[in-house]
């Protein structure tokens, strides 16, 4: 089900040879953040554990994957004193060697170290080690070495937070790692495959995973440590043998305040590039509502007759309905004088900006920006179907349309870490090391796609689809005259975390539609339009039209911001 992406080489001298993977910095210098409690001060309290980021790795073993990939597994070094490390780490060669491991030292509620004699104490060396699996007879491949992968055994009590990786058959030191009390931990889950190593004499193979605790989103408690999972095959459902941490302190010290929220806008907020041939433009919400977009409220009375009561919106919402849930018995419209319409669904650049909310992630270790932006009206959809494109005339619009992207940023350094596009229906994070910036800044560019107004990294052509056979959606993303400077056109309009430090607007307590339901035969016309297609392309143009969003159909109006399962859960990750 995994497969198998390891191969083996009869003439190694053939073979390009392995290089060690570059590092990354950011563009540009980190300026100085304003004053705070604990944010960019290199170390995190978690409760009785203080823990810091580890970014200095020796090389331990070097696995090739194939004839371009190879993956390294590395000990932390420069581990600073009092601290212990906590696993080991791993990665591709062919990414710069950024990311981190967590070490680990006991601290008392104040936040000074603690006694070791503090009874129990939350780190403790392991007992013993465990072989997971080792690459015997892979050394001839593999300059003469071969890889051990050691799972700690804790104490009674206590968990094992990641895997040890040794060149040699003999077990590590036990002070090789700590081990955390189980209370001070949290549960964690697989997550993206590294790679799948196979033992060339026994044939066994190992499956390498990459982790992050199950418990995230904003009020999330669980940290992850950096360190990776792997196993031999097993039966299907056994849970992880390691663990990652948890934070147990509520205070959250490390989190931005208001002021060092402001400069990270201002240091890190990207440019959204709009297609040149985008007509459905963003608007800030305040001109939405001033410019003739209505509250509607559906009539008591039932019958063809029953009109829905509309409302002209103040404007900054102040009439809305607040709180409660999506009872589908309000939503806004624009007016139907086309005039008007038409005024409403062009948008209005010069007045958009950008709206963060700004909220906890990986328990409290980074800070997620999320940045919304409104636009009036979402466009008609392009169905590509190969070399032929297929540009509907109502599929896909709906009144307001919401759409964002999200900055995760490192609060042990201040510095960025990915960024978060979302896409529709689902997204994708990239790493820092892989966006692009505005020159000599650190100021990513976020490109939102024509019509649809998705994020994208890059300029290009993406499908809501199957990109290998040609057949989808169409996503155009291109830069353009047209784009908006979040790091100086934004609001900021939560924090949750803050408490009262800001004050939602009473737009963003609206959690009803932000468009009417509307019904288009589209369903009909798209099996229609496939059953005239070659039966070749028949099976993936209709599993395509399967996967149109509700929302891409015209059938449902979009909801807000608060509305989305990412304003309180993690990003797809």
């Amino acid at each position: 089900m995994l497969g198998c992406q390891c191969l083996y080489w009869r003439n190694l001298s053939e073979l390009p040879p392995l290089t060690d993977p570059e590092t990354f910095s950011l563009p540009a210098p980190m300026p100085q953040w304003p004053p705070g409690q604990g944010f960019a001060a290199g170390r995190i309290r978690l409760g009785e554990l203080e823990v810091t980021k580890i970014s200095n790795f020796k090389l331990v073993w070097r696995y090739r994957a194939s004839q371009d990939k190879s993956v390294s597994f590395y000990r932390p070094v420069g581990v600073p004193e009092g601290f212990h490390c906590l696993g080991h780490y791993c990665q591709y060669d062919s990414q710069p060697l950024r990311n981190f491991v967590l070490a680990a030292r006991e601290v008392d509620s104040s936040g000074q170290e603690a006694s070791s004699s503090k009874p129990p104490p939350a780190l403790a060396e392991p007992i013993d080690y465990k072989l997971v699996w080792s690459s015997n007879g892979l050394a001839e491949e593999h300059s003469g070495e071969c890889g051990y992968f050691w799972l700690p055994q804790p104490p009674e009590g206590y968990r094992p937070i990641g895997f040890v990786v040794t060149n040699r058959s003999a077990k590590p030191e036990l002070q090789e790692v700590r081990c955390v009390r189980a209370d001070l931990t949290d549960e964690c889950e697989a997550h993206k495959i590294i790679v799948t190593a196979v033992s060339k004499s026994s044939g066994v193979p190992l499956f390498i995973w990459r982790t992050r605790p199950s418990d995230r989103g904003m009020w999330g408690k669980g940290v992850s440590a950096g360190t990776f999972f792997c196993r031999p095959p097993l039966a299907s459902g056994e849970d992880l043998a390691i663990a990652c941490l948890r934070n147990l302190d509520s205070s959250l010290h490390a989190m931005p305040n208001i002021d060092q929220i402001h400069a990270l806008i201002r240091h890190y907020g990207p440019t959204v590039f709009f297609h040149p041939g985008e007509i459905y433009l963003p608007s800030s919400v305040s001109w939405f509502f001033k410019n003739g977009a209505l509250l509607c409220r559906k009539a008591e009375e039932s019958g063809s007759n029953a009109y829905p009561i509309r409302e002209a919106i103040d404007e900054k919402g102040s009439n809305l309905p607040q709180g409660g849930t999506n009872d589908k018995q309000f939503w806004i419209d624009i007016p139907s004088d086309e005039e008007q319409r038409s005024f409403l669904k062009r948008g209005n650049l010069e007045s958009s900006k950008l709206y963060v909310h700004v909220k906890p992630a990986l328990g409290g270790t980074f800070t997620d920006m999320a940045f919304w932006i409104f636009c009036p009206f979402n466009g008609p959809a392009t169905l590509k179907l190969g070399l032929v494109n297929v540009s509907f005339s109502k599929i896909g619009q709906h009144v307001g349309d919401w759409e964002h992207f999200t900055l995760r940023i490192s609060n042990f350094s201040g510095e960025l870490s990915s960024v978060y596009f979302s896409q529709h229906s689902g997204g994708e994070w990239v790493e820092a090391y892989d966006l692009e910036y505005i020159s000599g800044t650190n100021k990513t560019v976020v490109y939102s796609s024509r019509y649809g107004h998705a994020s994208f990294p890059r300029p290009g052509t993406y499908l809501q689809g199957s990109s290998k056979l040609g057949v989808g959606i169409r996503n155009d993303a291109e830069r353009s005259d047209l784009f908006v400077d979040s790091s100086s056109r934004y609001e900021v309009v939560s924090a949750e975390y803050l408490g009262g430090a800001v004050r939602e607007p009473p737009w963003l307590k609206y959690m009803r539609e932000w468009g009417p339901k509307v019904v288009y035969d589209t369903r009909a016309e798209m099996e229609r339009m496939v059953d005239r297609l070659p039966w070749r392309l028949r099976s993936s143009v209709a599993a395509v039209v399967g996967k149109i969003p509700v929302e891409l159909s015209g059938e449902e109006g979009p909801s807000g911001p608060k509305e989305k399962n990412n304003w309180f859960g993690d990003e797809r990750w």
